[in-house]
């Protein structure tokens, strides 16, 4: 047997060797079958092995697949930029920055906030604000900004102190408030850290419009987002939405942010983008963002060799108009309130479901030892790795997340299939995942 060099998650452990997709089931090596419950890590909106898509590669590939951006510009990115602008719509024209991954998204995001108020000769606006449960990507940058405890833990050295703001967590709230009742304490948080720090230093506060890996879906409450804006403005910072898991549809609307009628003034994308079919995201600033950097130095001090290739804007610009043409998001709304009442049925007559929580195809299942209580179970039962193993090994992908006291004692997992997804498949999905469930009760 050849030794593999490759360094996978566990270096221990014995992966299944994928060998093609089709729709929204994997196959590996042995012929073993995979419903792709969570679109891998909630990317392939569009399910896999694609017709559209990939003749879409192959002809962008027989013109030109790659030219540097400081040589070249390309039709492919310039119709991207436009139809996300128009995507976005609302009275700010968005200008789009495209890179490789949400993490550089991020990290794009952050340094167009901070060069904002450079290039208005302000230099003291650098801090940028975000929740302590929050997942923002991997880079040191995003990574900074990120409350997810497990990921941070090993960096800790390398990274800001950043993440200060209370998560709008309505199942296990740091204010111990119910909604209404609460006032949003959770929003409020935001103008009491401003005003502690200093609203002269802060440059942007930044969020999940409903928290994935970190959190196993958390979905504010209403009035949330609004209140944000509210004190964003007040306060002269910038409001930057991480749409990377949330944005083109996966939550029932183009942004997730949509669901609250908000504007950020800087957004990422990435994972949905280009649906899994290449690497690419984008960070996009609106017009007054963009200003000030337009009527000074005229150029954003980021890039990345791969940045707005031809072949990967193709592609997105491709799946953005799969989407489209076959009205994907109206069936993300109406699969998603299937497949939600499915999984609160599911959670009533299981001890171990604490919570089903989510929007469109992007819903949370928070585990319990004690529904009641709400008490986690220990973290050397290792609910999470056991019902994502037993998943697979059933033949149901789901997707590992992290929920519980402050982020770090506590089990979840994500269930977002591809929009194509169909009734019957949401069925069987759910009865999988029923039989994983009564192994670890």
């Amino acid at each position: 047997m050849v030794r593999s060099l490759l360094i996978k998650p566990m270096m221990n452990e014995q992966y299944p060797t994928v060998t093609h997709g089709d729709g929204i089931y994997l196959f590996d090596k042995t012929g073993k079958k995979y419903m792709d419950g969570c679109s891998g890590a909630v990317t392939a909106s569009i399910g896999h092995a694609n017709k559209e898509i990939i003749e879409a590669m192959h002809d962008q590939a027989k013109k030109v697949s790659f030219v540097y951006r400081s040589q070249f510009t390309s039709e492919p990115a310039e119709q991207l930029a436009i139809k996300l602008n128009e995507l976005i719509g609302g009275a700010s024209d968005y200008w789009s920055f495209f890179v490789n991954s949400g993490s550089e998204a991020i990290e794009t995001a952050l340094k167009i906030a901070i060069q904002h108020w450079q290039e208005q000769g302000n230099y003291r606006k650098n801090i940028i604000l975000s929740r302590r449960i929050s997942y923002h990507g991997i880079t040191i940058g995003a990574l900074s900004l990120s409350g997810h405890v497990k990921r941070r833990e090993r960096f800790v050295p390398l990274l800001e102190d950043w993440p200060l703001v209370a998560p709008p967590y309505c199942y296990r709230c740091p204010f111990r408030q119910k909604h209404p009742d609460c006032q949003l304490f959770c929003a409020n948080d935001l103008e009491t850290v401003i005003e502690r720090i200093g609203d002269n230093q802060v440059a942007a506060f930044i969020a999940e419009p409903i928290v994935g890996a970190a959190g196993g879906v958390i979905v504010p409450p209403p009035g949330y987002y609004e209140r944000i804006r509210e004190i964003c403005d007040r306060f002269n910072i910038l409001f930057i939405a991480d749409e990377v898991m949330t944005g083109l549809g996966r939550t029932g609307e183009i942004l997730g942010l949509d669901h609250w009628g908000v504007k950020a003034d800087i957004i990422a994308l990435g994972k949905g983008l280009s649906a899994g079919y290449t690497p690419i995201a984008a960070a996009l600033a609106s017009e007054k963002v963009m200003e000030p950097i337009l009527n000074g130095s005229n150029s954003i001090m980021s890039g990345h060799t791969l940045s707005a290739n031809p072949q990967s804007a193709a592609v997105a610009f491709a799946v953005v108009h799969f989407i489209e043409k076959n009205r994907l998001i109206e069936k993300v709304r109406e699969n998603g309130a299937y497949l939600m009442q499915k999984l609160q049925a599911l959670a009533a007559k299981n001890s171990t479901i604490g919570d089903v929580r989510g929007k469109g195809l992007m819903i949370g299942l928070e585990f319990v030892a004690d529904k009641k209580t709400k008490q986690p179970f220990p973290p050397e039962a290792s609910i999470t790795k056991k019902i994502v193993d037993i998943a697979r090994d059933k033949g149901l992908l789901v997707y590992p997340a992290q929920a519980g006291k402050e982020g770090v004692q506590g089990d979840a997992i994500i269930i977002a299939p591809p929009f194509i997804i169909t009734k019957q498949e949401i069925d069987v999905l759910v009865d999988l995942l029923e039989e994983t469930i009564g192994l670890i009760s």
